[in-house]
C-alpha cells in the first residue's frame, strides 16, 4: 500500500513538473514574438506577430494529428493517449505537451531570418510540412533512437543532444537558411559594390524583453529535458541544469559586449541580446555534465561566435537575417553539440559530428525542395511595393502603430 502511494505520487510529481515546464517552454513563443518584434521595422511588425502566433497554433495542430506519431510512435491524432499504462511513471498527454512546444520553438527560428519580404501564408504553408514531417523525422532518428532510413543509428555512434542545440536549434536555422537562400535579401540590404547597409530594429525595449522572456523560457526547455524530478537524483539534475543554463546565458552575454567593445568601441545592445541567446543555444546540448564554471565558458565561446557569425554571413555570405537567428541558433547550436564531449565522456566527436550532418543535411535538403515549391506555386516574396510601404499593410490590413503615421 504504501509503495503504492509513494507511486503515485512520484507520477504525479513528474507529471506536473513536465506541465509547468512544458508552458514555460510555450511562453518562448512570446519571447521570440517580441524579440522579431524589436528587431524589425515598425511597417512590419504586425505580419511578424500574426507569423508568430499563426506558427505556434499550425505547430501544435500538425503534431498533434501526425507529428507526434511519426516521432515517437504516440498515434495518429493522439488516439489512446487519455489510457494510463500500469508501469507509466507520468501522464502520456504530458509527454505530449512537453514535445509539442519545442516543435513550435523550432518553427519559431525561421520566421525571423525571413522577415520583411516573405508572404504570410507561403510561411504557414511550409510551417504545416515542417512541424507535421520535417522536424519529427529528425525528432524520430535521434530522442526516439530510430534508425535513418535504415542505414544508421545516430545514438550507436555516440550522439547525444540533450535539449536540442542540434534537433531543435539547428534544424530550425537549417530551415531558415534555406528559405533565406530562396527568398533573396531585403531591398535597400546591400549596395551595388556588395556593402552593406545596417537596418536597424524599430524598438529595442521589446527586442530586450523578448530576450528575457526566452531565457525564462529556457529554464523550462533545458530543464524538463531531465524528463524527471521525483526522486533525488532526478531533482538534483534538474537544479544543475537550470543553474548551467542561467550561467551558459551570463557568460554569452559578457563576452559578446567585451568583444563589440573591443572590436568596434561601442557596446552593441543587439549584440548583448544575440549574446544570451548564444549562450543558452549552446549550453542546450549538454547542460547535465559541466561544472558551471565550464557551463559559463561553453556559453562565452557561443557570445564570441555569435558575434563573428552575424557579421561574417552578412558581409561575406550576403545572407540577410534581420535577427541573427541562423547565426544564434545554427552556428551556435553546432559548437553546442561539439562542446558536449568537452564535459561528458560517454559522447565522440564523431558521433556528433555525424548527428550535425544527418540532421543539417536533412533539414536543409528538405526544406530547399520545400520552399522552391512553394515558390513555383503559390510565390514566396510580397512585391516590391508592398515590402516599400510594409508587410502589415500589404498582408494584415492593418498597422502596429497606427499614430505614429503622417
Amino acid at each position: 500500500m504504501m509503495e503504492n502511494t509513494i507511486l503515485e505520487m512520484q507520477f504525479a510529481i513528474d507529471t506536473f513538473y513536465f506541465l509547468v515546464m512544458g508552458a514555460l517552454v510555450m511562453w518562448m513563443a512570446a519571447g521570440f514574438s517580441m524579440l522579431e518584434a524589436g528587431m524589425v521595422r515598425s511597417k512590419n511588425t504586425a505580419e511578424i506577430l500574426t507569423k508568430n502566433i499563426g506558427l505556434f497554433a499550425i505547430a501544435c495542430t500538425t503534431y498533434m494529428i501526425y507529428g507526434y506519431d511519426i516521432m515517437y510512435g504516440g498515434g495518429v491524432m493522439l488516439e489512446g493517449i487519455e489510457t494510463v499504462a500500469k508501469d507509466a511513471t507520468y501522464a502520456a498527454p504530458s509527454d505530449f505537451f512537453f514535445q509539442v512546444v519545442f516543435v513550435a520553438t523550432a518553427m519559431s527560428i525561421v520566421s525571423g531570418a525571413v522577415a520583411e519580404r516573405m508572404k504570410l501564408f507561403a510561411f504557414f504553408a511550409f510551417a504545416v510540412v515542417f512541424t507535421g514531417v520535417i522536424y519529427p523525422m529528425e525528432g524520430a532518428w535521434t530522442w526516439n533512437g530510430e534508425s535513418v532510413f535504415g542505414l544508421f543509428v545516430l545514438g550507436d555512434l555516440g550522439f547525444s543532444d540533450f535539449a536540442g542545440s542540434g534537433i531543435v536549434h539547428m534544424a530550425g536555422a537549417a530551415a531558415a537558411l534555406a528559405g533565406v537562400m530562396v527568398l533573396g535579401a531585403r531591398k535597400g540590404k546591400y549596395n551595388k559594390d556588395g556593402s552593406s547597409n545596417a537596418i536597424p530594429g524599430a524598438n529595442m525595449p521589446l527586442a530586450t524583453l523578448g530576450t528575457f522572456i526566452l531565457w525564462m523560457g529556457w529554464f523550462g526547455f533545458n530543464g524538463g529535458s531531465v524528463l524527471a524530478m521525483a526522486s533525488k537524483e532526478s531533482a538534483n539534475a534538474v537544479a544543475m541544469v537550470f543553474l548551467n543554463t542561467n550561467a551558459a546565458a551570463a557568460g554569452g552575454v559578457i563576452a559578446a559586449l567585451l568583444l563589440v567593445k573591443l572590436l568596434w568601441g561601442k557596446a552593441d545592445l543587439t549584440m548583448a541580446l544575440n549574446g544570451a541567446l548564444a549562450g543558452l543555444v549552446a549550453i542546450t546540448a549538454g547542460p547535465d555534465t559541466p561544472t558551471a564554471l565550464e557551463a559559463t565558458l561553453i556559453g562565452a565561446v557561443g557570445g564570441i561566435l555569435v558575434v563573428f557569425s552575424i557579421s561574417t554571413l552578412d558581409k561575406v555570405f550576403k545572407i540577410d537575417d534581420p535577427v541573427g537567428a541562423i547565426s544564434v541558433h545554427g552556428v551556435v547550436g553546432l559548437w553546442g553539440l561539439l562542446a558536449v564531449p568537452l564535459t561528458n565522456s560517454g559522447v565522440s566527436f564523431t558521433g556528433q559530428l555525424a548527428g550535425a550532418g544527418t540532421i543539417f543535411v536533412w533539414v536543409f535538403g528538405t526544406s530547399m525542395a520545400l520552399w522552391l515549391i512553394l515558390k513555383a506555386v503559390m510565390g514566396i516574396r510580397i512585391s516590391e511595393e508592398e515590402e516599400y510601404s510594409g508587410s502589415d499593410i500589404a498582408e494584415c490590413g492593418l498597422e502596429a502603430y497606427p499614430e505614429f503615421t503622417k
